[in-house]
């Protein structure tokens, strides 16, 4: 599966189905995917934080932390640019798939 996902061009895509093999393919890298878990995590976390608490400040920290910790991932251990540059919806849905899929088990954290 790994080579098919790393044949997938980068271009603009026109459906989320068609771009998370692209998706999956930039976070090859086993430190990337758990930074990315790690971010995401931490993001929904102070997301219901702020709904519990109404410290609405935490909704724009959650944000940061989400795209922080998956930005070290791929700039310093992907080596690559996040999708988030070029399609930056379909990215953020792939986050969400990628952690739940990482979450269940469905895919692995090692690649």
């Amino acid at each position: 599966m790994a080579d098919a996902i790393a044949q997938v061009p980068a271009q603009k895509f026109t459906s989320f189905a068609s771009f998370y093999p692209f998706y999956l393919g930039e976070h090859r890298n086993p430190v990337c995917r758990v930074l990315h878990f790690i971010g995401t995590s931490v993001g929904l976390s102070l997301l219901i934080t702020a709904f519990i608490t109404k410290l609405w400040w935490l909704i724009p920290v959650g944000i940061v932390q989400g795209y922080a910790w998956a930005w070290v991932g791929h700039f310093g251990f992907e080596k690559n640019k996040p999708a988030s540059f070029k399609q930056p919806l379909y990215s953020f849905m792939g986050d969400w798939v990628m952690w739940f899929q990482l979450l269940t088990a469905k895919i692995k954290f090692s690649g």
